[in-house]
Formats: structure tokens, sequence, C-alpha cells
């Protein structure tokens, strides 16, 4: 069996079991686990991204966990760069590299590489810095929400380096960033023409059901067990830190940020739990959405019993 090439993608929103079928994979083949999640990189962030337990970690090891403070950021090339790595690394060893996640824009960053966004113009950045300095970075976001409201909706009104490109990229080309983003990530059926000329053989897995609402009772059962194992302890210890605010990418994993409001008495408890359990279902109809616009996926339901017997089944014919 040559694990030469061989590469599996286990996508699939919040709360659809990838983890449980990640370690059956590992059970029975001799793979490496590669998160492919943007809130596990922090370390300390341990209740609130659900991440594996360190007893889990020990048995089973994932790549890309725990590698950033919760004060740094770690960009979508970054994650391109470290997963090529790690996946070579794998090859070279026979194992087979497994990356299982809900970070769809990594995973869609690997098969597909970056986006190529206009190069950049320092002439009209340097003009849109004097303006941010003169007027402060409200004025930027309002400006770049009457030009670009789509991206202004995206971007986090304090996110000054994104803010600053957006505006860049509409004044040197005339051209919206979000228009961009869009033609490139929501063409139905992109995959196709990537999956054929990647230079590894990839076997694509969503693993979701059919109607997204039936994450719903797990999507709550999940943020109550993270409370009760100590979420809003683990928050008061990360907002003592030195260095942190709430606008760190950090704090945007879902969650946090309404953590943040409620320990600072901006909301009451049960608006904290209504937001917190509100933001992981609109984050599980984003990742839902994504994979609807894959058209190569072997999708798998995790509500049916032998789900994961036959995702071995799957993984075991690709490799052989």
């Amino acid at each position: 069996m040559s694990m030469k090439n061989k590469v599996i993608f286990l996508m699939g929103p919040t709360a659809a079991g990838k983890t449980a079928a990640a370690f059956k994979l590992a059970d029975n083949l001799n793979v490496r686990l590669i998160s492919v999640d943007s809130a596990l990189i922090y370390k300390q962030m341990d209740i609130g991204t659900a991440k594996p337990t360190k007893q889990e970690l020990a048995a089973y090891p994932h790549e890309l966990v725990d590698i950033r403070q919760p004060q740094e950021s770690y960009s979508v090339a970054e994650f391109i760069n470290d997963a090529t790595h790690a996946i070579r690394d794998a090859h070279s060893k026979g194992q087979l590299p497994v990356l299982v996640g809900g970070t769809m824009l990594y995973f869609k960053g690997l098969l597909q590489g970056l986006a190529p966004t206009p190069t950049a113009n320092p002439e009209v950045r340097a003009k849109i810095q004097a303006e941010i300095q003169a007027k402060g970075i409200e004025f930027a976001h309002q400006w770049l929400a009457e030009v670009d409201p789509e991206s202004a909706e995206r971007l986090h009104q304090r996110d000054q380096q994104r803010i600053e490109r957006a505006l860049e990229i509409f004044l040197s080309t005339g051209e919206k960033m979000s228009s961009q983003y869009k033609q490139d990530y929501f063409q139905k059926g992109w995959d196709k023409k990537c999956l054929e000329e990647h230079e590894w053989d990839i076997l694509p897995i969503a693993l979701a059901p059919p109607e997204k609402k039936q994450l719903h009772p797990l999507i709550e059962q999940r943020f109550e067990n993270m409370i009760s194992d100590g979420f809003l302890d683990e928050m008061d210890m990360l907002m003592s830190m030195d260095d942190m605010h709430e606008d760190l990418p950090s704090m945007r994993c879902v969650g946090y940020r309404q953590a943040w409001m409620y320990l600072k008495g901006e909301t009451s408890y049960d608006q904290f739990m209504e937001q917190g359990k509100a933001a992981t279902r609109q984050l599980a109809k984003r990742q839902m959405t994504w994979l609807r616009n894959w058209t190569q996926l072997n999708w798998f339901d995790p509500f049916q019993e032998d789900c994961n017997d036959r995702l071995l089944e799957l993984v075991q014919k690709h490799i052989n």
C-alpha cells in the first residue's frame, strides 16, 4: 500500500464528529493527523475551541495545534506553508496525511493556492494611512462601507490592516475586494480542476448531515458542556494576560467574543448563552455553504450508525 502523494481532506461543520472520525482512521491506518482549524492553533484556548483533551492529543498527536499564543496572529499563507511541510514530512515517513477540521479557507488555500490579489500600491496605501492617522480607524471603516459595503460588513471595524487593504484595492483598481472574494470563493465546482491538477492525490470527504438544523441540538449541548467544563474560567484567565484585547484574531473565535462581552458586564448570562449558541449555529451554516460549493466531495452523514466504518473503507480503497 503506497501513501506516496495520497492526502485525505476530512472536512465538516462544527459538532459533526470530525475528531471521532479522525481517531477511527488513526486506529486502523498509519496516519499523520494535521489540524485544519483556525481556533485550535492557539495555546491556552482549550475549552471554548473544543480542542481534543491532553490525553487524546497524547494518544492521537495532531500537527498545527497549540502553535501560537492568543495574542499572535496566523495567516492563511502561514497555514499553507506549515501544512505543506507536515504533508511532505508524513509522505517521507510512509504515513498518510489526514487533514481534519472546519476552517474551509485553509482547505481551499491548500487546494488552490492563495487568490492573486492586486499588487500593493505604496502611494495609495500612504494616503489611506494618513487619513486614518488624522481621522481614526472608524472613519476608514465608514469610508469602506460606502465604496465596498460587503467587505465592510465582513471586516471588524478595528481591523486596520484589512480595511487598509480593501480601500487600497478599491482606490487602485476601482474593483471591490468583496467581488474578487466572491468570484474566487463561491464558484460552484471550482474544486474539480484544482483536484485534477494538484501534485497530491487528494480524497476530499465531507462529514455533515443532510440538514444543518440536525446539528442544532448538538451545538447547544456542546456549548452547555463547555460552560460546565469551565469555559468562563478559561476566559477569565485569558482576559488577565498581557496584551490581550477583544479585537485580536483569537478573540474572534466563536464563543470567545461573546464570553468577553459577558465578563465585561455588557450582556447578561442568558444573553451570553443565546449569543454563543447563535454564533456557533452561524458558523455551521457558513461551513455548510462552503462545502456545498465543492462538487467533488464524498459526503458522509454522521447520524448514520456505520458512518465511520464506511468512511474508513473509502479511505482504504483510496490508498490501495
